[in-house]
């Protein structure tokens, strides 16, 4: 029985790597938890939009209707995956969250789901993205159960929350994003953390992203000097959600949070203040669970690849931060990676051939 190649996730970078392996003609099964192609983010903050315009938040084949210069928003895009999937006819299989995957008999895999059906595949794409569990610091022991916790995965809007002062912790888009919408309803106190850089969203009439593409910044290596200074400034665009700007708005900024009791919340400057509820915007870790194949996790349980190559033969992943370069954790890098991703596969089975 020919074994097809196994792609788990069906978001954008899931689908881009569908779109490059029909492409090339090798047969492969897509799966996705969701009962909808674009459920990972529609699950997400009501008013969330995406980092890229319009003209970098495609995938390859297809554009997004609309205004070029201005950002789809969460609704918009997930119809957008939706249709893309439809329009070039990709083996989508819904409703199928992976309970296990192991390796098998001459290096194959077997994905077992929760509906309890199995499939064998000789290859795995693993696409699942970069936010799948959020962090929350162990700090949360600390307060008492009177606060509200809640995450950047589980905030949906400020009609959510409890009367009385909202700390975000993560100064993040997302922080910065949350910070302002529950401000129109609430106190908010922002927590920092390192220091934040923030870029103009437009510079001599562009946006920010078209100069960053047009000079190769975002194809830059993760481990090219450019790369590397990228990585540790970790900016993104101002968007009107400045410190400057927050602040005018009535958002109190604070340094990092770093010891708290019952509702008090204490920060690095020695201030403190008493809270109603706490987002934590911290960031994400892997959910790896799921995959029983040695060699493919370290200790933490963080997925291992270079390049989005696995050291086990037959795994890749597509979709992970800094894959290969700042686009890697973008619309506009799922594409690229994916394509690269394939060759990769293809080239390994030409392999046996060629010796």
């Amino acid at each position: 029985m020919l074994r097809p190649v196994l792609v788990i996730g069906a978001g954008q970078a899931g689908l881009a790597a569908g779109y490059h392996l029909q492409k090339a003609g090798v047969p492969f099964v897509m799966v996705d938890a969701g009962r909808r192609i674009g459920d990972n983010w529609r699950v997400r903050y009501d008013s969330l939009t995406l980092f890229t315009p319009r003209q970098f938040s495609t995938l390859p084949g297809l554009e997004i209707i609309g205004n070029r210069e201005l950002y789809p928003d969460r609704d918009e895009f997930a119809a957008y995956l939706e249709s893309y999937a439809g329009r070039f006819g990709l083996p989508v299989r819904l409703g199928h969250a992976v309970a296990r995957v192991v390796q098998i008999d001459c290096g194959a895999f077997e994905a077992t789901f929760q509906n309890g059906e199995t499939i064998e595949a000789c290859d795995v794409i693993v696409a699942t993205g970069g936010f799948q569990v959020p962090i929350v610091p162990d700090l949360i022991a600390r307060f008492g159960n009177e606060v509200l916790h809640l995450t950047s995965a589980t905030y949906r809007n400020s009609r959510q929350l409890p009367d009385g002062p909202v700390l975000i912790v993560g100064d993040g888009a997302s922080g910065r994003d949350i910070a302002i919408e529950c401000r129109k309803l609430q106190p908010v106190i922002l927590a920092a953390g390192k220091p934040r850089k923030l870029f103009p969203e437009r510079f001599l009439g562009k946006s920010i992203w078209w100069w960053l593409d047009v000079t190769g910044t975002l194809r830059a290596p993760a481990e090219s000097w450019i790369g590397r200074r990228l990585k540790r400034a970790d900016a993104f665009p101002d968007r009107g959600n400045g410190n400057a700007r927050l602040e005018k708005r009535g958002v109190r900024i604070v340094p990092r949070l770093v010891d708290a009791s019952g509702n008090e919340a204490r920060f690095a400057d020695g201030s403190s203040a008493n809270v109603r509820t706490i987002i934590w915007a911290v960031g994400y870790r892997d959910d790896s669970s799921w995959l029983h194949v040695p060699g493919a996790t370290d200790q933490n349980g963080t997925f291992l690849h270079r390049a989005g190559v696995s050291p086990v033969k037959g795994l890749y992943f597509v979709g992970r931060p800094w894959q290969r370069n700042r686009a890697s954790a973008l619309i506009m890098g799922a594409g690229p990676d994916a394509e690269q991703i394939v060759a990769q596969l293809l080239g390994h089975k030409q392999e046996p051939a060629a010796r």
